[in-house]
């Protein structure tokens, strides 16, 4: 034991016994000395000794008057006294054992014996306090102890060896109904009432298995903790058993926690993960688990599944129209409906914004796939109120087999995919079987694609020019700038079949800045030349939905340095009425750039008169449909005429197109139209063969209109 530094008051008001005790004592402890006793309780006070050795006999304060003020002060109480009294002093001793004192030493002072007496107090005070700092520890631990247990967020249970219950914490009061005063010495599995989740069978207790075992265990999954008041709490727990330093078996400690909202969150994310949140539907990560799951079947019951992909046609323009709020519920109509149809033995899943897919896993047990698409589609064309208001919705549908057309899921889902784009092609509110020659198509449109951007990339896509011819003395004042691309093999591909692709894909705001970028290139070189050639170019809807686009012209223009006159931008009346504020503001920053502003296709689409007067149009160009039958038929001699004259009266330019034979061209010659093309006077051709025939005859006037 560590020795510390003790303290000792010596009360006497003799001098020699105070120097021979100071003697004795001073060995073995500090030492202070006090002759006058009345002083002498502030002194103790003060210094708070270990000891006081007090002579009983003083005059102004006897040692009896002054232990019983120490003795009565609770600041002094704790300290020891011994008094110096005579060996026969027999009732002076009884009355300082009655006051509190300790021990005695004797007159004459033997200084070793007074020594050894003094020291064994101090021992024993040290000892004192240091047992009072270990039980105050252990008071505090066991303090910590217990408010830890009675605030853990967990259950808490402890048992001795034989499952009697000896602690329960507020938590594990709350979970099993019992109080700790009732729970206290029952057996746990009587407190505890385990149950399995599905079975609701009774449950061995993890606590009295650890008991069995001697070493932890954890609870079984799916369990269930049943209170006494019928409450069911999902629970999860650990227990061990109690063994001492000595390996004795004491009891056992289960520490158990309500999991419950945390499984019905797991479920909850879980269905969430899964579902779409807006019709609860399977969404495409379920939909794709299941596909999975029926072709596995399938292969063993020997029978096909079907995929049908379900697509709202015309969704978006609806969507963007009315409100993403009456989208959803067009969404949710749709949804309803569809389900209503397929019933509980397919999946019918979300898989896109305006996209479902429905599973059959067995197409030969009381349906088949085709009658399911006809109940689809006549579900979908039931009118939907929408504001007060009845909308004409329909369908299309693209359908895949297994094992006939595909051979895994993955396969399934795009098969079905380009099936229902065909259907769509076809007119939409159809649906449409997943075919060889659709997959031929599907490879073509894939492999047109990578083909076009690579042009696109490497600024390879070809001009080719349709000149333009005067009526009044057929000479070629200018020409239709048209886009043409070249396959591996240098066969040339028409529009018609990548520029619907390029529009699909975004594609065509990159194409149609190269063609009127090359095309203005052209008309430089020209005018260098001492030749002026005008060039017409097309522009597509999406590029003149592009806030952009007369930026990008005027930087064209700008950068070619060319005169902005001798382009003419051709749009179509679908793009002209898609909007018609941003379309006409747009048409006008154009003209203001000084270039001409031609109407193509006049007539095919459903323009009102009164807009083509509010537009900035330059020239009329009467389609070829028109054109084409006007010397057979009088309807159509008619409405060219008709458009003549609409166009005469607005002062507009007219080019006729699609001129096939000599009848055409007088009969259009005489109704006053301006200029013409078509296959009679020329096909496209290439800007080289353009420039040797026709641009190196031209005189420089002649080129202007």
């Amino acid at each position: 034991m560590e020795q510390e530094n003790q303290t000792v008051v010596i009360i006497d008001d003799e001098p020699s016994t105070l120097l021979l005790l100071e003697h004795a004592v001073s060995a073995i402890a500090n030492t202070i000395t006090c002759l006058n006793s009345s002083q002498a309780f502030d002194l103790i006070v003060t210094q708070q000794p270990d000891l006081i050795i007090l002579d009983i006999n003083m005059p102004e304060l006897s040692g009896f008057e002054l232990c019983e003020r120490v003795k009565a002060r609770h600041a002094t109480a704790h300290i020891p006294v011994i008094f110096v009294t005579s060996n026969s002093d027999a009732s002076n001793e009884r009355r300082a054992l009655t006051l509190g004192a300790i021990d005695f030493i004797s007159k004459p002072i033997d200084i070793e014996l007074c020594r050894l007496r003094v020291n064994n107090h101090l021992l024993m005070s040290r000892q004192k306090r240091m047992l009072a700092h270990v039980n105050q520890a252990l008071e505090t631990e066991k303090q910590q102890l217990a408010v830890t247990l009675r605030s853990i967020a967990d259950g808490v249970i402890s048992t001795d060896e034989n499952g009697l219950i000896t602690f329960i914490n507020p938590v594990a009061e709350r979970l099993t109904g019992y109080l700790e005063k009732e729970a206290l010495g029952k057996p746990i599995n009587n407190v505890m009432n385990l149950r399995d989740v599905q079975t609701s069978e009774a449950m061995l207790n993890p606590a009295l298995y650890a008991l069995e075992v001697k070493r932890p265990v954890a609870m079984a999954y799916n369990t269930t903790l049943m209170s006494r008041h019928g409450d069911v709490f999902r629970v999860e727990d650990t227990a061990s058993p109690i063994i001492d330093d000595k390996g004795k078996l004491l009891g056992a400690v289960i520490v158990f926690q309500d999991v419950s909202e945390a499984v019905e969150m797991a479920v909850r994310m879980t269905h969430i993960t899964n579902h779409d949140q807006l019709t609860g539907l399977p969404n495409r990560v379920l939909l794709h688990d299941r596909i999975v799951q029926a072709i596995s079947r399938s292969k063993v019951l020997q029978h096909s599944i079907a995929l049908l992909i379900i697509d709202i046609d015309n969704f978006k323009y609806l969507n963007d129209s009315l409100g993403h709020k009456v989208g959803d519920t067009v969404i949710q109509s749709i949804a309803e409906r569809l389900a209503s149809i397929v019933g509980n033995n397919a999946t019918l899943a979300r898989v896109g914004g305006d996209e479902f897919a429905c599973l059959l896993s067995d197409i030969g047990s009381g349906f088949s796939a085709d009658s399911i698409a006809m109940a689809c589609l006549q579900a979908g064309r039931v009118p939907i109120d929408l504001n007060g208001k009845l909308h004409q919705l329909s369908l299309s549908i693209g359908i895949s087999l297994f094992p006939q057309d595909a051979s895994n899921a993955e396969e399934m889902m795009r098969h079905a995919d380009t099936a229902m784009y065909r259907s769509k092609t076809k007119g939409k509110d159809a649906f449409s079987f997943f075919s060889k020659d659709l997959q031929l198509a599907m490879h073509r449109r894939v492999e047109l694609e990578i083909l076009l951007r690579n042009a696109i990339e490497k600024n390879q896509l070809a001009i080719f020019l349709q000149p333009k011819y005067s009526f009044a003395d057929r000479s070629v004042v200018g020409a239709e700038s048209l886009v043409r691309l070249y396959d591996e093999n240098g066969k040339v591909i028409g529009p018609d079949e990548f520029i619907p692709l390029a529009e699909e894909t975004g594609l065509i705001h990159q194409l149609g800045y190269q063609v009127l970028q090359k095309s203005c290139v052209l008309v430089a070189e020209c005018h260098k030349r001492g030749q002026a050639l005008k060039l017409a170019v097309n522009v597509a809807a999406k590029q003149l939905a592009n806030p952009s686009f007369a930026k990008e012209v005027e930087q064209i223009i700008t950068a070619t340095g060319i005169d902005a006159s001798m382009i003419e931008l051709e749009v179509t009346e679908s793009a002209l009425m898609h909007d018609f504020e941003q379309t006409k503001d747009m048409l006008n920053a154009l003209a203001n750039l000084g270039v001409s502003i031609a109407l193509d296709d006049f007539g095919t689409g459903y323009s009102s008169l009164s807009y083509l007067r509010q537009f900035p149009l330059d020239v009329l160009k009467i389609d070829r449909s028109f054109v084409i039958d006007m010397d057979q038929e009088q309807q159509a001699f008619d409405i060219v005429s008709a458009i003549v004259q609409l166009a005469l009266s607005l002062d507009l330019k007219i080019v006729a197109e699609g001129i096939e034979n000599e009848a055409q061209f007088e009969a259009l010659e005489k109704l006053g139209c301006h200029l013409g093309q078509g296959y009679l006077l020329c096909k496209p051709v290439a800007v080289d063969e353009f420039l040797v025939y026709f641009a190196n005859t031209q005189p420089m006037e002649k080129a202007l209109y």
